[in-house]
């Protein structure tokens, strides 16, 4: 119990001489958060500070500080108690949010950071742990000031707070963290020494949010990334953090609930129903065929008894528990009766007596001879000439001895059975079905087009549809490179881009992953491809795409590399999965040195993503 108040309940961490308990007030009966060190460690007299500099903030968003002690040895801080789910827990269990749902998440605390920062007073260490999100959709701050000095930091500064809250957007959108304060998320990818933009972490990140990210201004671990000729969103305060996020957010009606249904149900008690059972009925004793007698003390003469043996069960020691005969039950009565059980008195039927099974001959004593009156018949059919034209009698199986029995089948031309027959036609059996399996096997393989053995064919040049265009001879020495003038980065898979003239189906070239589909509003650009470079202008006369995919993909010519996006009538244009053959409209040659595919429409994967595949390019001509 400190400060004869608050008692001490839960430990939530531990750290550096420091201390973090769940503590309960017992003045105002209340939970409150309390931070606890020794007050001759260097950090106390920070400590104190910061929590006189967090109470002159008063914002519903942001978690007070109630008390500031020292004594006993002691230095602690007492701050409101919170409960939610932390941004860090968050996106580590549920992954990273919607773009609308992180700007909102992000817009609102900035908007608690901006009124913090009118009244002079900074965060200092707004990382995702200090952020929490209530079951309702509402955001709450913790560590105002208090952190920082916890972990030892000087006071924090406004340009810190900004680059934390850029780093707070970045985290939400990708579920990493690139933020100058230390956090258990894990960090954010690096290239060059710099951070990659969200859009290059996440696919469809929206470009609007892509810019806010890479406007600010982070020193250190950051350099500063600016777009030629784009827009410059106002992230110099926060409260311009807050207006840039709630303008791509649009209409917040529904937002706080729709970011409630994404916190993930963490260390949360859920009542179980267990099925309604209907209610025993009440025991009738008369179905029972254990016959109950009244229990009564019997009568013993000590003298006559031999101790040494055990009791003998009497029929008037019965009663009606179902346990087995000869344990002992005793009374609730004052004299503690022992009673005793017996057997059922209806016992069991016996089971059926087994029936003799017929004797039979350890050895054959010869084979079935066909009978002696066997002859030609009078249709020559070799009946006896007891038998008629009509068929053999309707009893037996003329014409052996036995009465009925069937010939046997395994008989030579000397009447003996054969050994061994009838193994012979079930591995003839077994054969042919191996057979007819390993057909069906081969049929399979060839038709997904693979080997008859089930392995990958081997890599050959792509085959182009017969058409007159497709019948001119293969332009050799073509390089390529991808082509994404409007993307942020200008790059599209550019490690890949060299199998597209590999010769090699095997191997393939794919676009970005896009949660929108190509084209005008709402896709995020209007097409992406790869640029073809013939060496010198040659005579085109097609191009042979192999896609995987329904796909829409365009050729364009240039004689000068082009640096934008195409623009026009293209030279040729299809739509379609597998081979596609691009020609000219008048299938007349057309000179070019560069070759643009461009593609505008991309098949549809994982459930909603759009990406693009393409396997070779051939380019044909003179």
């Amino acid at each position: 119990m400190l400060a004869g108040r608050y008692r001490l309940i839960d430990l939530l961490s531990e750290s550096g001489g420091g201390r973090f308990w769940r503590a309960h007030d017992a003045v105002l009966e209340r939970f409150v958060a309390l931070h606890v060190i020794d007050v001759e460690d260097a950090r106390a007299p920070g400590l104190v500070e910061a929590a006189r500099t967090s109470a002159g903030v008063l914002d519903p968003r942001i978690l007070r500080v109630l008390d500031a002690q020292q004594e006993d040895g002691r230095c602690f801080v007492v701050n409101e108690w919170g409960t939610g789910t932390s941004l860090d827990i968050l996106v580590t269990h549920a992954g990273p949010l919607g773009p609308r749902r992180a700007a909102w998440l992000v817009a609102d605390v900035a908007d608690a950071i901006a009124r913090a920062h009118a009244a002079g007073v900074t965060h200092g260490r707004l990382n995702p742990e200090n952020v929490l999100i209530d079951r309702y959709g509402s955001v709450r701050l913790i560590g105002m000031c208090v952190d920082a000095a916890l972990h030892g930091l000087p006071p924090g500064d406004v340009q810190g707070d900004l680059e934390d809250l850029g780093g707070l957007l970045y985290c939400a959108l990708t579920g990493v963290w690139p933020g100058p304060s230390g956090s258990i998320v894990p960090a954010a990818p690096r290239e060059n020494g710099t951070f990659l933009s969200p859009r290059q972490v996440r696919a469809g990140v929206p470009k609007q949010l892509d810019l806010v990210w890479r406007e600010f201004e982070c020193t250190g671990v950051h350099t500063r990334r600016r777009m030629l000729g784009s827009d410059h969103p106002d992230v110099s305060t926060a409260q311009g953090i807050a207006e840039e996020l709630l303008a791509f957010v649009g209409d917040p009606a529904g937002m706080p609930e729709s970011l409630a249904q994404a916190i993930p149900q963490v260390n949360e008690l859920r009542p179980v129903w267990l099925p309604a059972v209907d209610d025993p009925l009440p025991h009738d004793s008369s179905r029972d065929d254990i016959p109950v007698v009244p229990a009564a003390e019997p009568e013993l003469d000590l003298e006559s008894v031999d101790l040494s043996d055990p009791p003998v069960p009497t029929p008037a020691d019965v009663t009606d528990l179902p346990t087995e005969a000869g344990m002992p039950v005793f009374g609730d009565g004052e004299d503690d009766d022992v009673q005793w059980l017996r057997t059922r008195s209806t016992p069991p039927p016996p089971p059926p007596p087994f029936e003799d099974l017929p004797e039979r001959p350890l050895f054959a004593e010869g084979v079935r001879r066909p009978r002696p009156d066997l002859g030609p018949g009078p249709a020559g059919n070799g009946w006896p000439a007891s038998v008629g034209d009509d068929g053999p009698p309707a009893t037996g199986y003329w014409p052996w001895d036995e009465d009925g029995a069937p010939p046997p089948a395994d008989l030579d031309g000397t009447g003996e059975i054969v050994p061994g027959r009838n193994w012979l036609r079930l591995a003839m059996g077994v054969a042919v079905a191996v057979l007819l399996l390993v057909g069906i096997a081969i049929a399979f393989n060839l038709g997904r087009g693979r080997t008859p053995l089930g392995g990958d064919p081997d890599d050959e040049p792509v085959t182009t549809p017969s058409s007159t265009a497709s019948q001119a001879s293969v332009l050799r020495g073509v390089t390529v490179r991808d082509f994404d003038p409007l993307g942020t980065d200008g790059e599209e898979n550019a490690g890949d881009v060299d199998n597209l003239v590999d010769g090699k189906a095997s191997t393939t070239w794919r676009t970005s992953t896009y949660k929108d589909q190509l084209g005008p509003p709402p896709g995020l650009k209007t097409g992406v491809g790869v640029l073809l470079d013939l060496g010198q202008v040659r005579q085109v006369s097609a191009v042979d795409v192999r896609l995987d995919g329904q796909t829409t993909v365009a050729v364009y010519g240039f004689d000068a590399a082009p640096t934008g996006a195409p623009t026009g009538k293209p030279l040729a244009q299809a739509s379609g999965t597998g081979v596609v053959g691009l020609a000219p409209a008048d299938r007349q040659p057309v000179a070019a040195r560069y070759l643009v595919l461009w593609l505008t429409s991309l098949p549809e994967v994982d459930g909603g993503d759009f990406r693009g595949e393409i396997a070779e390019v051939v380019v044909r001509g003179e």
